[in-house]
């Protein structure tokens, strides 16, 4: 028969669903918790005094007086985010509160209520009082809210009430002893700048008088003496001079590089000159007509020589008016350049006077300058002292502007018993789950499929749930049998060879219900019509006997010593096609007796005679004999428990397995209780359902015995069928 292929496992990743599993499984830890914190809270809330609540609202500004201050608009002074937390820290700060507590008494009234009647340290009393205070900001508003809790309803207002008023005051008095203070060292500075504004003044007056200093601007500082007016007018007149020379000159020079017709055309636009171009019109019309004349008339003609003489002189007089007109440009630049020479002259003469003034002058007009500073801060002064004085005079009630006083409380608003009965369950349950998590983080034994599946890379055949008793009492409709039939057709699909048939159950630890799992696997073999015997081969604490309620005197051991033959110690059970071998008694002197020649035929022998032979094993890290049994059989089937044993564990079980050369075919996870873990529900009670009308006509059917083959192939049908359950399972 072919093996069933089994993937290796895919990577995982938490759902939702193994999350409430956890909490189901543990429900009973965060109950447990939740119950502990909401009793404790409950007890502690009602034994708790009520205290009552009253709040003062006040207006807290800046240091703004009612009216603008001298000089200046009375604008915002902007968004100050550290103001009203630097106000919070003011009214509980000891400067207001021990006012408060010398005005109120409360060193007396406090006494006996937390001194046994003896009065209390203002130290002691403000600890107090800062305890009951509470100072935060109104939502949503620049209010600040002054509220005092306490066991008097009437004395928690009055407290709230006389703080706001000690913080007016402190407020008030801290601004105008500030400015006071502020006045007084303005004013004494301003007699300093005084006494030396008037010796900067009489430095300044002798220094004019000893140097003969010329200073038209005397209360400038700087000032300016006439040199460097002087200078500076002759250079603005070296500068025009200048750019007039380069203008004639230039068109001077110009002119002369033209030929003659060049310049009769040139001049009447550079130098515009009236007569120039009345002459140079008449030229042309006198040249007009002597052409027209020489062509009509003739060369010796009277009027033609009249022209030509006309046209000479015209000629004459026009080179006459050129040659003028040239002269007169000549003469424009000789006189521009001899202007701009002196006034070159003139500038370099007050340059040097202007360097000698500034030189000697130097030390007047710098002691000038100090003069003028002086001054300038002693006004400064004078005007910041009138200020500063009008400004403190002014009205500073809008500062702190009580808007609501505080009333008495009506009801007590400590301890709020619903919130913090519902805070005690929100936070049970937050402990609760957390601690629930964490129990579930340390546990490290196998909780589900894929536990085994990563852990030890085996398929799992079966699970099977808890509770769960003897087929052959229960019979084949069991809602348990199911889970047996299961791990049957699992297995025999799992078979790597046909011939294989001899099957060793081993577990990790004891107390993991291997026993029962190879009771009632082997039941549910038998009862499909296969011949069967169990092999009971813990020799070290056997119990099959007892599900069977035989007798457990003569047994495997008893054969192996040859007292008695097979057919003397195998017994025949109420299931006609189950046998049982008991383990017999274990002599002390035969502690290896399964490692023998004769264990090897009895295995052999039962082979040979039953269709399945199944051997019962003692937990196999703690006994040799289970790994002997796993070397010897054809297959070996672990049995895990459920939540009972570390991974680590059940890891090492199957090396041992593999080490001695055992065939593992897979794993059964026992004893899970579906009642707290419905993950494994498909692998239980939706196959009793399913198949639960099917069994009447089955149990009919298998009346007669079937062939081991007819049997194979039904419980390939079955695990087909089952297959797809057992995916929507995992999901």
């Amino acid at each position: 028969m072919d093996a069933i292929a089994h993937s290796q496992p895919a990577e995982s990743k938490l759902h939702f669903l193994d999350y409430w599993r956890v909490i189901r499984i543990r429900k009973t830890v965060i109950i447990a918790v939740l119950l502990l914190v909401v009793i404790t809270v409950t007890v502690v809330t009602f034994l708790l005094p009520p205290t009552f609540m009253s709040t003062v609202r006040i207006a807290v500004e800046k240091d703004v007086p009612d009216v603008g201050p001298l000089g200046a608009s009375q604008a915002s002074a902007g968004y100050d985010p550290y103001f009203i937390l630097t106000e919070f820290e003011r009214i509980q700060s000891k400067s207001v509160l021990h006012v408060v507590i010398d005005r109120l008494k409360l060193n007396d009234l406090w006494a006996k209520r937390f001194n046994g009647g003896t009065p209390l340290t203002t130290p002691e009393a403000f600890q107090i009082l800062k305890s009951k205070l509470g100072v935060r900001q109104s939502r949503n508003t620049s209010l600040i809210e002054i509220s005092v809790y306490g066991e008097d309803a009437n004395e928690a207002s009055h407290i709230a009430n006389t703080v706001a008023e000690v913080y007016k005051e402190t407020r008030l008095q801290q601004r105008s002893a500030t400015s006071a203070g502020g006045i007084a060292k303005l004013q004494e500075r301003l007699q300093q700048q005084e006494v030396l504004v008037k010796d900067a003044q009489k430095k300044v007056d002798d220094l004019r008088r000893e140097l003969g200093v010329t200073d038209p601007s005397a209360d400038v500082i700087g000032g300016m003496t006439l040199e460097p007016e002087t200078l500076r007018r002759f250079l603005v007149m070296k500068i025009e001079a200048e750019a007039a020379y380069d203008e004639i000159n230039t068109l001077f020079t110009e002119l002369q590089k033209k030929s003659r017709p060049e310049l009769k055309k040139a001049i009447t636009t550079a130098v515009p000159d009236g007569q120039l171009v009345s002459l140079l019109d008449q030229l042309g019309q006198t040249e007009q007509k002597l052409t027209t004349q020489l062509k009509d008339l003739g060369v010796q003609n009277p009027d033609v020589e009249r022209t030509s003489a006309l046209l000479a002189k015209i000629t004459i007089q026009v080179d006459d008016r050129l040659d003028g007109i040239m002269a007169g440009l000549a003469t424009r630049v000789a006189s521009a350049k001899a202007r701009f020479d002196k006034l070159e002259k003139e500038v370099t003469k007050y340059k040097e006077l202007d360097i000698e003034a500034a030189q000697k002058n130097r030390r007047y007009f710098d002691t000038k300058t100090d003069l003028v500073k002086i001054q300038q801060i002693r006004d400064t002064l004078n005007l910041k002292v009138i200020q500063e004085t009008i400004d403190t005079s002014l009205p500073k009630s809008s500062i702190v502007v009580v808007t609501d006083i505080a009333e008495p409380g009506l009801f007590p608003v400590r301890p709020n018993k619903k919130l913090n009965i519902g805070l005690g369950i929100a936070v049970g349950l937050v402990l609760g789950i957390g601690l629930a998590f964490f129990i579930e983080y340390l546990d490290t034994s196998v909780k589900t499929l894929d536990d085994v599946e990563k852990s030890l890379q085996s398929p799992v055949l079966g699970v099977i749930p808890q509770n769960v008793g003897s087929l052959l009492e229960e019979g084949q409709e069991s809602p348990h049998a199911e889970a047996y039939r299961v791990l049957r057709s699992n297995m025999l699909f799992s078979k790597k060879d046909g011939k294989f048939n001899t099957i060793c159950v081993v577990s990790a630890g004891a107390g993991e219900g291997k026993s029962t799992t190879i009771f009632n696997l082997a039941c549910t073999f038998a009862q499909s019509g296969q011949r069967v015997i169990i092999v009971d081969s813990d020799l070290r604490r056997p119990s099959l006997q007892k599900h069977f309620k035989v007798s457990n005197s003569i047994g495997l051991t008893n054969y192996l010593q040859r007292q008695n033959t097979l057919e003397e110690v195998i017994q025949t059970t109420s299931l006609p096609t189950l046998d049982f071998l008991p383990s017999g008694k274990l002599p002390s002197s035969s502690v290896g007796i399964l490692n023998s020649v004769q264990m090897k035929a009895l295995i052999h022998e039962l082979k040979r005679r039953y269709d399945f032979v199944f051997f019962d094993s003692p937990p196999i890290l703690g006994v040799s004999d289970a790994s002997i049994l796993a070397s010897e059989v054809d297959m070996t089937l672990l049995v895990v428990q459920y939540r009972k044993y570390p991974q680590a564990m059940t890891m090492r079980a199957k090396q041992m397995v593999e080490k001695v050369g055992g065939n593992l075919i897979g794993v059964v996870l026992n004893n899970i209780n579906m009642a707290h873990d419905s993950y494994y529900y498909y692998y239980s009670g939706f196959y009793s359902n399913y198949y639960a009308p099917l069994e009447e006509p089955k149990r009919l059917a298998s009346a007669a015995p079937a062939p081991a083959a007819d049997s194979d192939d039904k419980a390939k049908d079955k695990t087909k069928d089952k297959d797809q359950p057992k995916l929507e399972s995992k999901y």
